[in-house]
């Protein structure tokens, strides 16, 4: 079989940052995808699945409410290795070109108070699955050591 295209990005050299991972097309409709890379593969320990659930929340429901981009989320979820995140988005976008929304949705996590949207037994099948501080440090962790200053290389995945 053929390695998958995001199995063939240098893991080791790979920094926090926000990259397109690929781009698609379905019908006419572009698709690109987006490594919301939050930390360090194989440096640093991973997020425990609370806060990875906790951004998942959150982060979904401040894209579904976007009023410019609530129609063309087509996802947003962790990544397996519970480095980060994957967004999916309906158009061509480059990796700058979602920075303010990257950033606006990463401060509404951060600043996020109350019962977490969907963390009830009706809407989640692991609703007691969630920490809201974990996940608000680890956005005002992202946002500061990435996302405000972020360098080109930050944009780019390493050769």
């Amino acid at each position: 079989m053929e390695k998958i295209a995001s199995f063939t990005i240098d893991h080791i050299r790979l920094q926090p940052g926000v990259y397109v991972s690929r781009r698609d097309t379905i019908g006419s409709q572009g698709i690109t995808t987006f490594d919301l890379r939050m930390t360090s593969p194989n440096e640093e320990p991973v997020m425990n699945t609370a806060e990875v659930h906790t951004i998942e929340h959150l982060g979904a429901t401040f894209l579904r409410n976007h009023p410019m981009y609530k129609d063309k989320t087509v996802y947003f979820g962790p990544m397996g290795c519970r480095t980060g995140f994957y967004l999916l988005l309906a158009g061509e976008y480059t990796s700058r070109d979602i920075l303010p929304l990257v950033t606006q949705m990463y401060e509404f996590i951060r600043d996020f108070e109350g019962q977490v949207p969907g963390a009830d037994p009706k809407d989640c099948g692991n609703y007691l699955d969630m920490n809201l501080g974990m996940a608000r440090y680890l956005a005002k962790r992202y946002l500061e050591e990435v996302l405000y200053d972020i360098k080109e290389e930050r944009l780019v995945y390493p050769a």
